[in-house]
Order: C-alpha cells, then structure tokens, then sequence
C-alpha cells in the first residue's frame, strides 16, 4: 500500500529546503544534494519515515488514542483548522498557550469559562448586561475562542501531535517532551530533529507541501477510527457462521435420530395408549362440562326473569294499595263533610223550633190579655 508517492512530493514541492547558511548540521542524513544554494531532501527516506508515521498513527487511534494538529504559521492555519476538523482531531492554529500539556488543568479551566460565556450569549443574559461589561465579555470570549476553540473536547492529555516545523513551535515542542507525547513533525533542514520520534524530512513552509502531508496525516486518523468501529461489528457474522454449521449437523442428525426414536415409540405404545385415552376422557369430560355452563347461564336467566316479574306484581299491588288507599281516604273525607254539614243544619233547625214557640206564647198571652180586658169592660 502506497500511502505516498515519490511524484506527488515532487510535485508539491516537498524536496526543497532551506538556504545553505541556514541549515542544521544535525539534518545532514537527510539532505540528498545542493543545488544553487538551496538543499534538496531525499524523498527515498521522506516516503519511507512517512509510512512508518502513518501506520502508528492509524494503529494508535484504532485503539482509543487521540491525536492533537499544532501549526501556528500564517500559511498552515487554515490547513491545520480544516484537516483537524475533517479527521475529528483537536488542533491549535493561532497560538500555543504555555502549559497546554503540563498545566492541563487550568487550560481546562479556562475552556469551562469559554463555554460559560457562550451559554450567556446564547441564552440573552449578556443583553440584559450594561454595555460596557457586555462588550467586555465579548472581547474576552473572542479571545479564548480564538485559542483555544480547538481544544474544546479534549478531556485528557493526547497520545500522539503532530507538528508542522518543530522550530517554530519550540515551547510545544518541549512540553510534549516533559510530557511524554510521541511527536510526528514536518522537519525542514533547519530544525533539530532530536527531539522528534516520528519525523518526515520535507518544505515546512510550502502550502502545497504542508496541505499534501497534513491531509493523508487525516486520512491516517480517519482509516484508524474506522478500524476502531469495525472491531465492534463483526461479532454478529462470527455468530452466524457458527450457528450455520449447527444448522446443517442437525439437518445430517435428523435421520439417524428418526430410527430410534420409532423403536422407542413400539416400545411405548401402552404408556402412550394410557397417555391417549386419559386425554380423550379429560376432554370428554370438558365437554360435559359445557352444557352445565349453559344451563348455569340460562337458569341465572330464568331467576333474572322471575324476579323481574316478581317485582312487576308487587309495583302493581303498591300501586293497587295506593289506590285504594286514595280512594278510602277520599271517601272519609266526604263523610267528614257530610257530617260537618248536618251539624251545622241541627242547630239551625232548633232556633226555628224555640222562636216559633216563643212567638205562639206571646200570641196567647195577648189573646189573654185582650180577653181580660173585654171582661172589665163588661
């Protein structure tokens, strides 16, 4: 597999170096010849160191490593931000803040407090803000972003960097040293190569070079964190190749298994007979019990109906009684009146009697009167 090939180095321009006076004694392996004052690199060992920096690198993220892209020149910023981002790496394009491997923490720090403000942001609490704090906070958020955006996911140390020119980035450089980070750089011929595990002698100033290396960098990450995914999966078709074959011994058993298992039913007939006519009598029996549901259900029908009717009669006696009732009640009432009425005449009838007696008394008395004076009279 040919991860990089010699004419597209060439053709990028990966093979020039630095200036004669410029270069690092250190480097002198690695230079193939000199031409109008400018060292040529040999590209053989470019190729070579670079398949062994791919490998590791995809073997390292294949099993959980993380990687971290460290570029901070004007002309790789962009290339870093944008293969970082592709690969899901994290990257740091604009500055390396001292203690970003050795004082973890307080970068950590400082990543939870970016993430703060942009929740203030987002949610409005800066618009309720004066304006001079709130243009405060923004300056502040922009700055952190500007630094440490590419940092933002990165929970712990990573395992591998990679670096584009090793001079430029010095302090990154040493930290990865004090904290043991394997690092893979982009080595011109004036950088010092000592402090370097994994280098690929090549133009670290190039856009083309630098975008060529940093992209199949990418690609290496991205080739491992497919790896890593595929581990999971095949578990599923090691479990239907072994289930197939179980299939098909069962399948080959079948009829041998058959013969026997007829011998073994002749020899059993008169359990089995046994077995056969117990069934039949429970289902007999099941059967029997059926109608006696229905009859339960059609009794429970009959007691519904002669209680409906029982209950019928007696509303019609009540209301029978009721009647009844009514109608003596109106009865006493007339004979009540009746009564009240001959009461009220009886004492009428008695003043007539007694007045007309009165008036006949006074009638006889004045006839009597009358007579006694026709007798003195006379």
């Amino acid at each position: 597999m040919e991860v990089l090939t010699m004419k597209e180095l060439l053709e990028t321009g990966v093979h020039f170096g630095h200036r004669t006076r410029k270069w690092n004694p250190k480097m002198a392996r690695y230079i193939f010849t000199e031409r109008k004052g400018i060292h040529i690199i040999d590209l053989e060992q470019t190729v070579e160191m670079f398949r062994k920096a791919y490998f590791t690198i995809r073997d390292c993220i294949a099993n959980g490593g993380e990687i971290l892209f460290v570029g901070t020149k004007k002309q790789v910023q962009a290339t870093i931000a944008d293969e970082a981002q592709r690969c899901g790496a994290h990257y740091v394009n604009r500055r390396w803040l001292g203690g970003t491997l050795t004082n973890f923490g307080t970068i950590r720090q400082s990543i939870e407090r970016m993430k703060k403000m942009e929740a203030q942001i987002e949610d409005g609490t800066v618009d309720a803000m004066p304006n001079k704090e709130a243009s405060r906070l923004r300056r502040q958020l922009a700055k952190l972003q500007r630094n440490l955006h590419g940092l933002r996911n990165m929970e712990r140390k990573p395992d591998l960097m990679f670096i584009i020119d090793p001079d430029v980035e010095e302090i990154a450089v040493r930290e990865a040293n004090i904290a043991e980070v394997p690092i893979i750089a982009i080595v011109d011929t004036n950088c010092d190569p000592d402090p370097i595990e994994y280098l690929i002698p090549g133009n670290d100033d190039a856009i083309k070079a630098t975008k060529l290396i940093t992209a199949r960098i990418a690609d290496a990450v991205v080739e491992g964190r497919e790896g890593r995914q595929g581990e999971a999966e095949p578990d599923e078709p090691e479990a239907a190749t072994a289930e197939e074959p179980t299939e098909k011994s069962a399948e080959t058993e079948a009829p041998v298994a058959e013969e026997p298992a007829a011998e073994a039913a002749e020899a059993t007939e008169g359990p089995e007979a046994e077995d056969a006519e117990k069934a039949e009598a429970a289902e007999e029996s099941e059967t029997a019990e059926e109608p006696t549901e229905a009859e339960a259900e059609s009794s429970e029908e009959n007691a519904e109906a002669e209680t409906s009717e029982d209950a019928v009669e007696e509303a019609e006696s009540s209301e029978e009684n009721e009647s009844a009732e009514e109608t003596a009640e109106e009865e006493g009432t007339e004979k009540a009146a009746d009564e009240v009425e001959a009461s009220e005449e009886t004492p009428e009838t008695e003043d007539e009697a007694s007045d007309e007696a009165a008036e006949e008394a006074a009638e006889e008395e004045a006839k009597t009167e009358d007579e006694g004076e026709d007798d003195d009279d006379n």
